[in-house]
C-alpha cells in the first residue's frame, strides 16, 4: 500500500507538550533544582551501582521506595504508587478515571499535561479559568462539581505556572461535594510546605501526588509517586505500564528519600534566593511580580518574548516563555537557581530594560525634534 491509515481523530487538534531542548549556561526554565546530588549522595550511590542487576526487570511496583514513602506518610504501602515521574502517574489516573463518556475538571492556566492526557485517553474538559491574580474561582469550582457529572478534578497546589496555592478550606469543601477523584498534585510541596495529606482518611476520593524532579535533584532519572486509598491504587495498578521505573532509577530514589534531609539546607537556599528574585524584580518599572510559593516566580512584562531572546541571546539566560498562552498574555516564569544565577538573572534584566528605557527616551527625544522642525528629520 502507498497510504497510511489515519490515527485517531481526537488526536488532530491535539498540541504535543513543548519540552525544547535549548541550552544556556543559565539554566532557569524547568523548575529543576539547580544543584546535583550532594557529594556524599553521588559517593553512596556509586557504591550502589555495582550491584545492580541490570540484565534483570525490575521491581514492578517499587516495593522498596513504597515502603519508604509510606512509612514517612504514616501510611501503608498499599497507599502507594511509584511512577516514571508524575507524568506517566498523570496519565495513569486519566486512563482509570477519564476516558470516553467522562470529564475532566480543569483549571487553567495550569500545568498542561492534565489537559493533553485528557485528550489523549479521549477525556472531555470542562474548564473553569482562574480569575485574573490566578485564584481558583472558588464560587463556579463547586457549582459545577456539584452537578455531578465530574469524574476527576485536578489542582496544582501550589500552581504551575503561576505559584499560588489554593486555600485549604476551598480543597477540603471539593471533597466533601463531590465523589468524583480530586487529585492536589504537590510537586512543589517541600517548598510550600501545604499538603492534603491529613485529609486521606477523610476522604477516600483523595489523592496526593509528589515528584522526586524539584527539590531532589532527581529530574534526570524520573520518578513520582502518589498517596491514595488502597481501592485507588488497585484501580491504578491495572492501567498503568509494566517495570515502568528502572533499576537505577530505584535505587537512587530509595537512597535519596532515606537520605532527604540533605536536601533541606538547599531547600532553604531555594526559598531564600526565591524572595530576592521577587524583591529584585519587584523594584523594576514596568514588571509585575506574582507571589510563588514554589520554586519559581512568573511576572508579567511588555513585548515578553522580545525579552526572553535578549535573556537567551545575549545573557545566555534561559526562562520559560508563557507569553502566547491563554490567560498568561505577557508572562515569563524563571526558575530558582543558585545565589550567582540569581543575580545574573537580575542584573541581565536591569540591562535589558535599561536598554528599552533609553531607546524609548531617544525615540520620543526624535519624535520631538521633528516637531519643532515642522515635521521634517534633519537630513530630510
Amino acid at each position: 500500500m502507498d497510504r497510511l491509515r489515519p490515527p485517531r481523530p481526537e488526536l488532530e487538534e491535539l498540541v504535543p507538550y513543548d519540552a525544547k531542548d535549548v541550552r544556556a549556561e543559565v539554566m532557569l526554565a524547568s523548575n529543576e533544582n539547580p544543584d546535583n546530588l550532594p557529594g556524599e549522595l553521588l559517593e553512596k550511590l556509586a557504591d550502589r551501582v555495582r550491584d545492580i542487576e541490570f540484565n534483570r526487570y525490575p521491581d514492578p511496583l517499587c516495593a522498596h521506595l513504597r515502603k519508604l514513602v509510606a512509612e514517612a506518610n504514616g501510611l501503608e504501602p498499599a497507599n502507594v504508587l511509584v511512577g516514571n515521574g508524575g507524568d506517566e502517574l498523570i496519565l495513569d489516573l486519566l486512563l482509570a478515571w477519564g476516558g470516553p463518556g467522562r470529564k475532566l475538571l480543569d483549571l487553567p492556566p495550569t500545568f498542561s499535561m492534565y489537559g493533553i492526557d485528557a485528550q489523549m485517553t479521549g477525556t472531555e474538559i470542562v474548564r473553569i479559568p482562574r480569575r485574573a491574580d490566578f485564584r481558583v474561582d472558588s464560587d463556579a469550582v463547586l457549582a459545577r462539581v456539584a452537578e455531578g457529572d465530574i469524574d476527576i478534578v485536578v489542582v496544582s497546589n501550589p500552581n504551575n505556572p503561576t505559584g499560588d496555592i489554593s486555600p485549604e478550606t476551598l480543597l477540603i469543601d471539593i471533597l466533601n461535594t463531590t465523589d468524583a477523584l480530586v487529585v492536589i498534585d504537590e510537586a512543589y510541596f517541600e517548598f510550600s510546605r501545604h499538603t492534603m495529606r491529613p485529609h486521606m482518611e477523610r476522604h477516600p476520593n483523595l489523592v496526593v501526588l509528589r515528584t522526586f524532579s524539584k527539590a531532589f535533584s532527581l529530574a534526570g532519572l524520573r520518578a513520582g509517586y502518589l498517596l491514595a486509598h488502597e481501592d485507588v491504587i488497585r484501580e491504578l495498578t491495572k492501567v498503568r505500564q509494566p517495570y515502568s521505573v528502572n533499576r537505577f532509577t530505584q535505587v537512587a530514589a530509595s537512597l535519596v528519600y532515606r537520605e532527604r534531609v540533605v536536601f533541606q539546607a538547599g531547600i532553604h537556599e531555594i526559598m531564600r534566593n526565591r524572595d530576592t528574585l521577587i524583591h529584585g524584580l519587584s523594584g523594576m518599572d514596568g514588571v509585575t511580580v506574582f507571589p510563588s510559593e514554589a520554586n519559581f516566580v512568573l511576572f508579567r512584562v511588555e513585548h515578553a518574548s522580545a525579552l526572553w531572546r535578549d535573556l537567551l541571546h545575549d545573557h545566555s539566560v534561559l526562562i520559560r516563555d508563557f507569553s502566547r498562552t491563554p490567560g498568561l498574555e505577557d508572562c515569563l516564569r524563571v526558575t530558582v537557581g543558585t545565589d550567582s544565577e540569581t543575580r545574573r538573572f537580575i542584573v541581565a534584566m536591569e540591562e535589558i530594560l535599561a536598554s528599552r528605557h533609553a531607546s524609548n527616551i531617544f525615540g520620543l527625544s526624535a519624535v520631538a525634534e521633528r516637531h519643532q522642525n515642522g515635521g521634517a528629520s534633519s537630513d530630510e
